[in-house]
């Protein structure tokens, strides 16, 4: 199974994201949990076995320990990660959504207490948004003690990603051994039609065994027609032409690519509710034929001008 689920939407009620309808934002906190108990529940019917989650996504660990108490299927695959924390508290109109810690060892083992309740079912722990700024790549105690739970527990350990140096700090990882061993089996990357900068090395990692998985595969929404974002109008039109021939959305165009172009990979869906999840569900249907993958190829754009246009991006 190539679609894992992402739960950043079900944990919490925005995101940074191209908003594209109008969402109930007077709905109680029960309601909103419910709600992600379903996309869960719609998620494993249709297949799914791998999820992500994070401290960092609100609810999402509650919620997902919670689900994970109503299964008896030991393929169930679980990943979280340590190193943001979420400040929100469910208010729609918070100046602050997250905190970024320094990747400090306290706060390591502060989220691992909840982290571990995962286990065994737990696969994969990484560090969310891994930066070279943070020195958290250069610290001994902390890579010490991720080795000594990657021991103990026999999970693989790994890093996520963001930004347009993204390639250099996976590089950084990389040169990262305990005992002669790489520390890092997982690599969390953005990586998407308009961002394919890592296409290469992403390749060259699950040459080397290394596990690839991608996140924000619609590039916050940016895939879908948007009257601001006129300069996207070839991109639109080649999605859209595809989604007609293959009798799908846009959304299972855009992952299918990804899936096609770093094979052997896990795409993350950011499903918020059922029907984006069927709908992101059937990029299983069909393959993108190679000359369609060659004009997709060719609307990439640099990722700095990537990055610097999601920054401008507000949480809807």
């Amino acid at each position: 199974m190539s679609l894992g689920l992402g739960t950043a939407a079900l944990g919490r009620p925005q995101y940074i994201n191209v908003k594209q309808s109008k969402e109930n934002s007077t709905q109680s906190l029960e309601d909103f949990r419910q709600k992600g108990i379903a996309v869960l529940e719609k998620a494993y019917h249709l297949g799914i076995r791998y999820f992500d989650t994070a401290p960092g996504y609100g609810l999402a660990e509650n919620l997902l320990l919670d689900w994970l108490q109503t299964k008896n299927n030991k393929n169930i695959q679980i990943a979280t990660k340590w190193g943001y924390t979420y400040v929100a508290n469910f208010k729609t109109n918070a100046k602050v959504h997250e905190i970024k810690e320094q990747h400090s060892l306290q706060k390591l083992n502060e989220q691992w207490q909840t982290s571990k309740a995962f286990l065994p079912h737990l696969k994969v722990y990484q560090i969310h948004s891994t930066t070279l700024e943070t020195g958290v790549l250069e610290n001994e105690e902390i890579l010490n003690h991720l080795h000594a739970l990657k021991e103990e527990h026999q999970i693989s350990i790994g890093i996520t990603t963001t930004g347009a140096n993204q390639a250099e700090v996976i590089k950084k990882a990389l040169d990262v051994s305990i005992n002669g061993k790489q520390l890092f089996d997982a690599f969390q990357i953005t990586y998407n039609v308009l961002d394919q900068n890592l296409v290469h090395i992403a390749k060259e990692l699950i040459t080397y065994k290394k596990q690839v998985i991608i996140k924000e595969a619609l590039a916050n929404a940016r895939v879908f027609r948007n009257k601001n974002y006129h300069h996207y109008n070839k991109l639109y039109a080649a999605l859209e032409r595809l989604a007609i021939k293959y009798n799908v959305q846009v959304d299972a165009i855009a992952l299918k690519f990804c899936q096609q172009t770093i094979q052997d990979s896990i795409v993350l869906s950011g499903a918020s509710n059922d029907l984006h999840m069927e709908s992101n569900f059937k990029m299983n249907d069909f393959k993108i034929s190679e000359d369609e993958i060659i004009v997709l190829r060719s609307l990439k754009i640099a990722p700095q001008k990537y990055w610097d246009e999601r920054k401008q991006l507000g949480w809807n």
